[in-house]
């Protein structure tokens, strides 16, 4: 389990790490109202899908318990905790975890005994109790579920690593950052990473820079190093390269990523550069790995032809900020600056996603078990989630 933590919480505080200020400043942002966890979302100073939904669901939970809802009827209160809630909806659409976690919230406030108490403040206090115990079940079990995933993952991947080295152990790139910084603790994608590393069969660990936003070069190169696992960063357009000249010598054996959103047929949304990975994995012969809790599954959306792909400012793509570093070599915390990398007339594209075909994805994690593809070609996901499936496919 890692020490880092983006989110710190008790009943009443929620803290957020400030991941735009990493590797260099370690700063926690105080959420307290549903505005702040918007715009801590929005400029992702936390991202990641599952820490989304725990800010997400935190933020409004802490803004019930300081007196932000003045309702004076239960109706009226469900009525203000579902406005909060779509508007937080807005914050990442890509991130189905935010969009499972919201409607989970508006089905407890829905299912609270309230007989005899709908015009009284005893109603609507056990309605915004109940809301805020099932935020902080969010975040609880978001912990356990990385714990299992990386137990799943990194089993079936040792039992179907297409290179191992004689004492058992495999190399890995992973892309963008699903550690500790994009979850409640451990990671998904990242999460298989440390547990290879702790079970003693981790040769090394290759981590994307992940352009055009650098989670890869600032947070996840940032994580391996503080954990102390063996790494290194490429750059996005090398993995090809790496692959070629590398994979024999190291034991590359799979390309492990995350994902904002796994389709009911297994096309899968994750960061922008994963489905060029998926391609060269497969020319490559490495296994393709996605990391997901069940939360990331959306059963609703059957292909990536539905997914709704965010689109983001040109300045990302034609600026960067950073600290300075100085003539010696070393970094000055205290100097920040933002230079433009291109010519700021220059039109941009910059979706922040792309969706990877599930014909080149070898297998699901989650923290109910590996998912793989059936004879027919086609992932089933009705075995790990029965009653999401009876109730959304009706099969």
């Amino acid at each position: 389990m890692s020490g880092l933590q983006a989110i710190r919480y008790s009943r009443g505080k929620l803290e957020v790490l400030d991941q735009l200020r990493l590797p260099h400043e370690h700063h926690y942002d105080e959420v307290s109202t549903s505005e702040e966890a918007f715009d801590s979302i929005r400029s992702m100073r936390v991202r990641g899908a599952p820490a989304i939904a725990i800010v997400a669901a935190l933020g409004h939970g802490v803004e019930l318990h300081n007196g932000s809802c003045k309702a004076s009827t239960t109706e009226e209160t469900i009525s203000y905790i579902d406005s909060r809630l779509d508007y937080l909806k807005q914050s990442r659409p890509t991130a189905v975890d935010l969009t499972n976690a919201i409607t989970h919230l508006k089905q407890t406030i829905r299912s609270v005994d309230i007989s005899g108490k709908e015009n009284d403040k005893a109603g609507s206090d056990a309605i915004i109790d109940a809301y805020i115990t099932a935020a902080e079940e969010i975040f609880r079990k978001d912990t356990e579920t990385n714990l299992l995933i990386g137990e799943h993952g990194s089993k079936w991947l040792l039992e179907n690593a297409p290179t191992k080295s004689a004492d058992n152990k495999v190399s890995v790139l992973t892309h963008c950052n699903t550690g500790s910084l994009a979850t409640s603790g451990h990671g998904t994608a990242l999460g298989i990473i440390r547990s290879l590393h702790t079970g003693g069969h981790l040769h090394h660990a290759f981590c994307t820079e992940t352009r055009p936003y650098n989670q890869g070069s600032r947070l996840t190169a940032f994580e391996l190093v503080y954990e102390g696992i063996p790494s290194t960063l490429i750059t996005d357009s090398m993995a090809g390269a790496l692959f070629a000249l590398k994979k024999a010598e190291n034991n590359i054996a799979a390309v492990i990523v995350g994902a904002d959103r796994v389709v009911r047929n297994g096309d899968t949304a994750n960061k922008i550069g994963t489905y060029t990975l998926a391609v060269l994995a497969k020319y490559h012969g490495l296994k393709f790995i996605v990391a997901a809790p069940t939360t990331s599954i959306d059963l609703q959306t059957e292909t990536g032809a539905g997914i709704k792909i965010e689109e983001r400012k040109p300045e990302e793509l034609t600026q960067i900020s950073g600290a300075v570093v100085g003539k010696d070599g070393k970094v000055d915390v205290s100097r920040t600056e933002r230079v433009a990398t291109a010519h700021q007339g220059i039109n941009v594209w910059n979706p922040a996603f792309d969706v990877t075909p599930a014909e080149l994805i070898d297998a699901v994690v989650t923290e109910r078990g590996v998912v793989v593809k059936g004879a027919d070609g086609a992932f089933d996901f009705k075995g790990i989630m029965p009653e999401r499936w009876a109730k959304v496919v009706g099969e």
